[in-house]
């Protein structure tokens, strides 16, 4: 019976990182999975689907959404998660770097969450994620990153747009902004250089970020929220 499926998330960007860790927790949790990226390894376990492809372009989206409505029957959750950054003085920043930055964070946004909406309005129920970035919030000297300002930032207005415009169909949206967090982009550093960093005084964890998607996950009365993880960098100004 449909009653008796388990749910189901999409994670992009869900072959490493905070993507990975979220993939993980999720299945931990009973949820089937669908996992995209780029590059993804296929996957054994029956409740963990992989689709390898680029999702800042259309056809990869609509796979995605086709492959978990067929594999599991429905679409709960969708975690936009795929990313990328790229730091740069503004008048640095070539034609290649503005097509890759804001194809994958906001081209990679767009149509996978208009067919994820489309199947949960169906069903009268779901939640959206978009991780933004804490940076776009809180601009650091030394670390030009009006890219990430303009995609990140883009990510967390449009889940307070969103959330307005569906919370009468059942349907939840929030974004997620972490600080730096200890990933292959980010690798640890000392604990100096971390306690620079925000006011807890380390780099923030992968199991930091899932925990915030986690808690939104449960929080049915929670929607149009723009959750920092950053170590209490927003509230000090710092990048943490």
């Amino acid at each position: 019976m449909a009653e008796d499926r388990p749910r189901v998330a999409i994670v992009t960007g869900g072959s490493k990182g905070i993507g990975a860790g979220l993939v993980q927790a999720y299945r931990q949790r009973g949820w089937a999975v669908l996992a995209t990226a780029r590059s993804i390894k296929p996957s054994a376990d029956p409740d963990l689907i992989t689709v390898e492809g680029d999702i800042s372009e259309p056809g990869t989206a609509e796979r995605v959404i086709s492959t978990a409505v067929a594999q599991f029957g429905q679409v709960d959750t969708l975690i936009n998660n795929a990313g990328v950054y790229v730091s740069k003085p503004f008048t640095e920043y070539t034609a290649a770097d503005y097509a890759l930055v804001t194809g994958v964070n906001l081209g990679g946004f767009f149509r996978v969450t208009q067919l994820a909406i489309s199947e949960m309005l169906r069903r009268g129920r779901g939640h959206v994620v978009n991780i933004s970035a804490s940076i776009a919030d809180r601009p650091q000297p030394g670390t030009p990153a009006v890219l990430a300002a303009l995609t990140k930032g883009g990510l967390a207005a449009a889940a307070r747009s969103l959330a307005v415009e569906y919370a009468d169909r059942g349907i939840r949206v929030n974004a997620v902004a972490p600080g730096v967090t200890e990933t292959g982009m980010h690798p640890a550093t000392d604990g100096a250089d971390a306690g620079s960093l925000a006011p807890l005084g380390r780099l923030g964890q992968v199991s930091d970020v899932v925990g915030a998607v986690l808690y939104l996950e449960s929080a049915p009365y929670v929607t149009g929220e723009v959750l920092h993880v950053d170590g209490g960098g927003i509230a000090s100004g710092s990048s943490g």
